[in-house]
């Protein structure tokens, strides 16, 4: 029963992958994007950077788990929050909104600034076309500064005794 339950979620998580393939592909070919080396690395760059921030984010729970009782549910409104977020420009978000997702949890730098790069878009919002390109690296600072909170927490951790 548990190997079939694995089978079902790996499928599902193919499904999921195979998804968002096909419609990225379409609408790159849709919206006639010109491909460079540099465009190519910053996708790649990009998807790892996603990849970093959400393992970090992973961390950072298992962290707050050290002081608090109810981490999953603070998490959830970050990672299903951010998901959420993520599927809409930047700019159609409230100040402190944008600052959150951009320093805080910087689910912009993952997704919002590398995709004016990846479209040859000036940000409405008025940032440099530099940060659009050089924003992924802040998603690998999150997870190490994340791994860094664990350690920290690892070694600060009281036990209840219990």
């Amino acid at each position: 029963m548990l190997q079939l339950a694995g089978q079902e979620l790996t499928l599902r998580r193919v499904g999921r992958f195979s998804q968002g393939l096909l419609v990225f592909v379409w609408a790159a070919n849709a919206l006639h994007l010109s491909w460079s080396l540099p465009k190519i690395a910053l996708l790649l760059a990009t998807l790892l950077s996603g990849a970093c921030l959400f393992y970090g984010l992973l961390v950072l729970q298992a962290t707050m788990a050290f002081w608090t009782t109810e981490t999953l549910e603070i998490m959830n409104t970050v990672t299903y929050g951010g998901v959420e977020t993520a599927q809409y420009p930047l700019v159609i978000y409230r100040e402190w909104f944008r600052r959150f997702f951009t320093f805080v949890v910087p689910l912009a730098c993952v997704s919002y600034y590398p995709a004016l790069a990846l479209l040859d878009r000036a940000d409405p919002l008025g940032s440099p076309a530099a940060l659009h390109w050089l924003a992924p690296l802040v998603g690998v600072l999150f997870l190490v500064l994340c791994l860094q909170l664990w350690d920290w927490g690892v070694r600060h951790y009281r036990s209840t005794g219990s």
